[in-house]
Order: C-alpha cells, then sequence, then structure tokens
C-alpha cells in the first residue's frame, strides 16, 4: 500500500506533462483550417504542420534518449518545456510574416520539444509501478493528454474572439505569447517536481535471472515483440492523429457551423475509452485483449465514416478515437516486456515511431485533395488491421536465442 501511495504525486505531476503534450498537439488541429484558409495553401500542403511537428521523432528520438541516459528523467522533461516555448516564440515572426515556411519551422522546433517529453513521461510511467498494470496508468495519462486537444482551439479561439473559418494569422499573436509563459513556469516545476528516479526490470544488472530473456541478447533487433510493436505504435499515432487532429478541417470541409466545437468529439471518446481501463485492466480485461477490442472498434469506426451520409459521418470519427484510445496504454507495455538492459534503446525506438504522425496524417491530407475528406478515412482501416494482428500474435513473438 505504501508503495501505491508513492505512485500518487509522481502521476499529478506527470499527468500535467501529458496534458502539456495533448495542448501543443491540439493547437495544430486550429491552425491547419486558419493557414489553409489565410495563406491559400492546400490541405495536403497545411497538414504538413503535422509532418514537421511529428517528423523530429525520427532526428531525435536516440538523441532525446541519450540525454535521459545523462542527465536523468525530470531535468529532461524540464528541458522540453524550455524547446516548447522557444518553439512558440517562432511562431510570432511566423504569424508577423505570414509565413508558412517560417510556420513549419516553428512546428518542427515544437516537435523536438515534444520529442524530449515524449522520451521521458512514457517510459517513466510504463516502468513507474507493476508492467501487468502499466496501461492503466497509461490510461489516467490519456485523459490528462486528450482532454487537452480540444481545450488548445477552444482556448485560442476564446483569447481571440473568432471562430476558426474569422480568424486571421495576426490574431495569433496574444495567445503565443501566453503559451510561451506557461510552458517557461511548466519547466521551472517539472524541475522542482518529486519525481523518482526509477528503471525497468533487469535494466542496470548482468545478472541473467533479472531479466532471462533478453540475457543472451546483443542488440534490440533481437525483439521480434519490439519491432513488431514499433511498427504498430508507428501506424496507431498516425491513425489517432488524423481521429484527432482532422475533426475541425472535416467540420469546415462539411460546412458545419461553429467547427471548433468538434474538436471535443474524438477526445470526449478516447477519455471514455481510457475510463475502461481503469477500472478493467488488468483485473478484468488483459492489455492484450485490449487492444483487441479496441482494434475491432476503430475498424468498425473507419468503415462508418466513409459510407455514412456526410454529415452523419463525422460522429464516427468519435468511434475511430475510441477504437485508438487504449491502444497506446496497450502498445508500450507489451513492446517493452522483457527488454531489461536494452529498456531504454527500446523505448528510444518507441519513440521515434511516434514521427508515424508526420507522415499518415500529411498522406490523408494530399488524399483529400485528390478524393474528398471523407472518402481519405479509407486510410485508417489497414491500419487498424494491422494493429489487430500485433494484439492477437505479434506481441507473443519471441526468439530463444541470439541471432
Amino acid at each position: 500500500m505504501e508503495k501505491k501511495n508513492n505512485f500518487i504525486m509522481p502521476l499529478v505531476f506527470i499527468g500535467m506533462m501529458f496534458f502539456s503534450i495533448g495542448f501543443a498537439l491540439g493547437i495544430n488541429s486550429f491552425l491547419i483550417p486558419v493557414l489553409n484558409s489565410t495563406l491559400g495553401v492546400s490541405s495536403g500542403e497545411s497538414y504538413l504542420i503535422l509532418a514537421a511537428t511529428f517528423s523530429t521523432f525520427i532526428i531525435f528520438g536516440y538523441p532525446a534518449s541519450r540525454t535521459i541516459a545523462k542527465i536523468g528523467y525530470k531535468r529532461t522533461m524540464s528541458l522540453s518545456f524550455l524547446l516548447f516555448a522557444l518553439a512558440f516564440a517562432l511562431y510570432i515572426p511566423s504569424a508577423k510574416n505570414e509565413s508558412f515556411v517560417l510556420f513549419l519551422v516553428a512546428s518542427f522546433f515544437s516537435g523536438i520539444g515534444n520529442t524530449f517529453l515524449q522520451a521521458s513521461v512514457n517510459p517513466y510511467i510504463t516502468i513507474l509501478g507493476p508492467m501487468e498494470s502499466a496501461a492503466k496508468r497509461m490510461s489516467i495519462m490519456g485523459i490528462c493528454n486528450k482532454l487537452a486537444w480540444p481545450v488548445a482551439p477552444v482556448f485560442l479561439a476564446y483569447v481571440i474572439g473568432k471562430d476558426t473559418t474569422d480568424t486571421l494569422i495576426s490574431d495569433l499573436y496574444l495567445p503565443f505569447y501566453i503559451i510561451i509563459g506557461v510552458f517557461v513556469l511548466l519547466g521551472l516545476i517539472s524541475l522542482m517536481a518529486p519525481l523518482p528516479e526509477v528503471k525497468a526490470a533487469g535494466e542496470d544488472s548482468s545478472d541473467p535471472e533479472d531479466c532471462p530473456y533478453a540475457a543472451d541478447k546483443t542488440s534490440i533487433w533481437q525483439f521480434p515483440h519490439l519491432l513488431l510493436g514499433a511498427l504498430a505504435l508507428f501506424l496507431y499515432v498516425g491513425v489517432e492523429t488524423i481521429a484527432l487532429g482532422t475533426l475541425v478541417d472535416y467540420a469546415s470541409w462539411l460546412q458545419l457551423p461553429n467547427a471548433a466545437s468538434y474538436a471535443w468529439i474524438s477526445p470526449i471518446a478516447m477519455v471514455a475509452g481510457y475510463i475502461c481501463g481503469i477500472l478493467f485492466i488488468p483485473k478484468y480485461l488483459s492489455q492484450a485483449n485490449a487492444l483487441i477490442i479496441c482494434s475491432v472498434l476503430g475498424i468498425t469506426g473507419s468503415v462508418l465514416v466513409v459510407l455514412t451520409p456526410a454529415a452523419m459521418s463525422i460522429w464516427f470519427v468519435a468511434l475511430m478515437a475510441l477504437g485508438c484510445s487504449l491502444m497506446w496504454p496497450a502498445l508500450w507495455p507489451l513492446a517493452m516486456t522483457d527488454l531489461g538492459r536494452f529498456t531504454k534503446t527500446g523505448s528510444s525506438l518507441l519513440v521515434m515511431a511516434i514521427a508515424g504522425g508526420a507522415i499518415i496524417p500529411t498522406i490523408y491530407g494530399f488524399l483529400k485533395d485528390a478524393i474528398g475528406a471523407q472518402s481519405s478515412y479509407w486510410i485508417a482501416l489497414p491500419i487498424y488491421l494491422f494493429i489487430l494482428y500485433y494484439g492477437v500474435s505479434g506481441y507473443k513473438i519471441r526468439t530463444s536465442k541470439s541471432m
């Protein structure tokens, strides 16, 4: 019981950081239609904002893990908030010059901050307690993260005093100044937060009994369940970003009134899924079974979004999002199990896989230009099918000896 109580304060502070990640990413869902209408860029080009944000995971995923090894989780978290503040400082000249290229540069720096924060908070919360209940802790963090996605566009619309369809580039100055101040403050708070350093089982040990499966391995490429998990995570982040990041744009495409208000549809669905994860994992539902159920929900949602009448279809994006809800909490512990001394390197590979948020939504954006927004949601179907495979058998694949 004492150990369980020791989780409470770290969970509170890490929850604050997950909220910050969601808030920073949620700003993109407001920027995409604004840039699309005010700068005259195409839908595919405007979705490059997401590509710039998520491409950094490929480049900085491993350096972030090395930074954690050098200065620890807590200081890396603090550093990430300072990087976020720098990124939003760059958004201001981007808005003043009405330069799409500068917006991409600012989004890239925002992605660097996001990479360092994700690289620290995700493995931290995964190994903070027992691995079999990691999905429960990740579900709690997921609620903090997903509620922040719609808060960002609503906050921007409130501060600006306009809907997305009426917002000008010059309206963005004030909210960005506020956000810079908040992120600097969060950097200081995280530096002083009571967060103990944590390590996975066998991470610093040469004793084979601490993690027998990893004992005879010489690299992360000898862990098939990790490699398949990284691919599943790559695809998942892409489809989740579509489910969360396209709602305002899709509502605008459907010419629905008050498009920014639709940003709440998917986060609410995901929070409902996270609550189920908190209640049922691991006592009533294993992490693998949760992944299977969510994959089926995602498959159903992606089909219904495309096949139902347009005005109704936006509500089925919520079913896609519900399917995504327990994928992140389940994929991390399933992929990180039995890594032993390769835990930090393995987690850096999973962080790099978050780059799926750069590629898949960009493909969606160009598909939207070619075949329309509604039909573009077909991109989600094969993704959910692969994640279903991983939940059924992919995570079970093990090698018995060094390859």
